[in-house]
């Protein structure tokens, strides 16, 4: 009988490598010592994006041409990460131990462990310095504007976050690893990105941005609907929630979501906690008419934050489950 992870990577099951990248994740995420001496390969990214962006959207082309532009960007970044995922795959094979470069791969690609770190961030500054500091760490993940949220606002924020990060940089990227390996998880990330970047609806990127944000919706399809199926059956085992609101919640508020996609677990998290999450909010100066999800109260505390990691963390032991099924379901069939 093979040992778990052999010396020659061959003989290596993905979802094995994929498992032990999910724990390393949950116990260490990305060690801020390393990431202050070489870029993350998240910012490397970025920058490709952004490089491509000042290059390409010109202010002076007119709609149709910023839109053949913003095709050609996608294109080139999501190749060259698949690419690189590609890379990685064939490099880590001529290692003896190379099934341990994949690991470390994955690990810095699913984020677990920062996402809870960051959200958590909010319910601290909430808990010691107040609004002003709840405004502050907020800021970092979020794209609306902080300085009209009042503390309630900012638990809302930090939840709806927590929900639709744990869709598209959470599940999604398991999701895409599981059917694609290395340059499926690493084609994600791009388009993740590029959709974070330039997938907005302001003047700059309505259209140079329209093809990011139109293939990060295709990509998150299934994954978003199972976040917000995990979250709901993750709501079951947490005190203080309940699964039965959120798959409610989530089946008849998901569709109100501007977003075809990230309504699934925000709405399914509004049901958990008995929240309503959501609503009008405004990005930059521009104030947008949001519906609500979930039937709930409006007035999130710090303490909804913390039920609202605790269903995120058992939605991500669910996830790893999951994953080990299918992985014991090959082996068996081997």
């Amino acid at each position: 009988m093979l040992p778990l992870f052999p010396p020659d990577p061959a003989h290596v099951d993905p979802l094995l490598l994929l498992l032990a990248a999910l724990a390393v994740d949950a116990l260490i995420g990305d060690p801020p010592a390393l990431f202050r001496r070489v870029p993350h390969p998240v910012a490397l990214v970025g920058s490709l994006i952004g490089a491509l962006e000042r290059g390409l959207n010109r202010r002076e082309l007119d709609d149709g041409a910023r839109w053949w532009r913003g095709i050609a960007a996608v294109l080139v970044t999501v190749a060259l990460a698949a690419g690189v995922g590609v890379a990685i795959d064939r490099v880590s094979g001529q290692f003896r131990w190379g099934w341990v470069i994949e690991i470390a791969a994955l690990a810095m690609l699913v984020a677990q462990r920062s996402l809870f770190d960051h959200v958590l961030a909010v319910a601290r500054a909430l808990e010691r310095g107040g609004l002003a500091a709840g405004r502050l760490a907020v800021s970092h993940i979020v794209g609306r504007n902080p300085e009209h949220l009042d503390a309630h606002g900012v638990a809302r924020a930090a939840i709806e976050s927590l929900a639709e990060n744990f869709g598209d940089g959470v599940v999604a990227p398991v999701f895409w690893y599981v059917l694609l390996g290395l340059p499926g998880i690493c084609a994600m990330k791009a388009i993740n990105t590029l959709d974070s970047m330039i997938g907005h609806r302001s003047e700059r990127y309505r259209a140079f941005g329209w093809a990011a944000a139109r293939l990060d919706d295709l990509a998150n399809l299934l994954p978003a609907r199972l976040a917000g199926a995990l979250i709901a059956l993750a709501a079951v085992a947490v005190p203080g929630a309940d699964g039965g609101h959120a798959l409610r919640a989530m089946l008849r508020d998901a569709r109100k979501h501007r977003s075809p996609n990230a309504g699934w677990p925000e709405a399914a998290m509004a049901g958990a906690l008995d929240l309503s999450l959501g609503g009008p909010r405004r990005y930059g100066s521009e104030p947008v008419s949001e519906a609500w999800l979930g039937s709930g109260s409006a007035e999130a505390a710090p303490a909804d934050i913390r039920r609202a990691l605790g269903v995120a963390v058992v939605a991500c032991v669910l996830q790893a489950a999951l994953v080990a099924a299918i992985a014991g379901l090959r082996l068996s069939s081997q």
